[in-house]
């Protein structure tokens, strides 16, 4: 995939050229790929197996977990060809997988290697917006395809670390298949916007800070212009280092949303996922020795600066990410890869 963007503001080098990769997935044209390799570009080409060139428009993308749909116009003879979509929650670590993409502009470069891990995290990433990713030690290109033994894509390869060898990411095909209709009917993904974001309170940090804090989620920014704004939720002020993370403190502490309580990652991560856009927030707050309660009805969840690439990524032909991950614990594990053991028998194509 080829695209071009130009950017008005600049008087020089405004015209801004990005090489990415994607792959066949319906056979009237529609094409899978990261939504960074295509968001916001002036126009798409794609270059297909037998070496023809043809426009593509986008269909629908979403940068926060950076999957997108494009569309070519079907062939007047002939059938294009269709990779197979697998199931990534059935992957096991240590499971042979190859990588397909362009790098560099080399058409067709085909990698190999297994699955390093599975469930890693994005750091510093809100608990609404995690994406649960698959670890491969197979150099990837972002867009292409990482298949299993089968020739059956279970992931659609995202990031890479640019500053260690054999560490690539991507992003599960399960997800992109639940995110694929919304993508198609509304070309992107309705999200309810709850407008803070923070850290959980645990015993361990109580003990630590040992400060008067009641076990929630503490509230450490509150995005402007938000519904939580709005309701007079505060977030943090003073920021307090611990090794090589910092929280910020005088926030509020959410103690409990829509009378469930807050309760570890996992639990917190679950109650974000079952809001809906329409439906109403109701929270009860912890705020210097007091609790009180607010209510306000979601909206839907605008794109914020965050959610978008720096231009220098945009125009890259490789997405990189910072050499911080950590990885869920084994509940959540249980829930993407349908066991807890960190290897797995290999297995064989039926």
């Amino acid at each position: 995939i080829t695209a071009q963007s130009i950017n008005p503001f600049r008087l020089q080098d405004r015209v801004s050229h990005s090489l990415g990769s994607g792959f066949i997935i319906q056979n009237d044209g529609l094409i899978l790929t990261n939504s960074h390799v295509v968001y916001g570009k002036q126009s798409l080409t794609v270059t297909l197996d037998d070496g023809s060139t043809v426009p593509a428009r986008i269909v629908g993308a979403d940068p926060i977990f950076d999957i997108a749909l494009i569309r070519i116009a079907k062939p007047a003879k002939g059938t294009l060809p269709v990779l197979k979509l697998g199931d990534s929650d059935s992957l096991r670590v240590g499971e042979d997988v190859i990588a397909i993409g362009n790098p560099l502009g080399l058409d067709q470069t085909v990698t190999r290697g297994i699955v390093s891990g599975l469930n890693r995290l994005l750091p510093d990433t809100p608990f609404s917006l995690q994406v649960p990713l698959i670890q491969t030690d197979a150099p990837i290109n972002p867009g292409g395809p990482l298949l299993n033994r089968c020739g059956e894509v279970i992931g659609i390869n995202a990031e890479i670390i640019d500053t260690a060898q054999n560490i690539g990411f991507a992003i599960p095909i399960d997800l992109a298949r639940q995110l694929m209709p919304g993508l198609i009917a509304d070309g992107r993904v309705i999200r309810p916007w709850i407008g803070f974001h923070g850290q959980v309170v645990s015993q361990n940090l109580q003990k630590l800070l040992q400060m008067p804090l009641v076990e929630g989620l503490l509230v450490e920014v509150v995005e402007p212009g938000s519904p939580a704004e709005k309701a007079g939720m505060e977030g943090g002020t003073m920021e307090l280092s611990l090794g090589e993370s910092s929280v910020l403190l005088g926030g509020d502490i959410v103690v409990s949303m829509n009378g469930a309580a807050i309760g570890d990652g996992d639990n917190l991560a679950r109650l974000m996922r079952s809001l809906k856009v329409g439906g109403t927030l109701k929270l009860r707050l912890f705020r210097q020795g007091k609790y009180w309660e607010v209510q306000y009805v979601l909206p839907e969840r605008p794109l914020l600066p965050s959610d978008l690439p720096s231009e220098c990524d945009s125009s890259s032909s490789s997405g990189t990410l910072a050499p911080l991950m950590r990885e869920l614990p084994v509940q959540r594990q249980r829930a993407m890869s349908g066991a807890s053991r960190s290897f797995a028998m290999r297995k064989s194509c039926r």
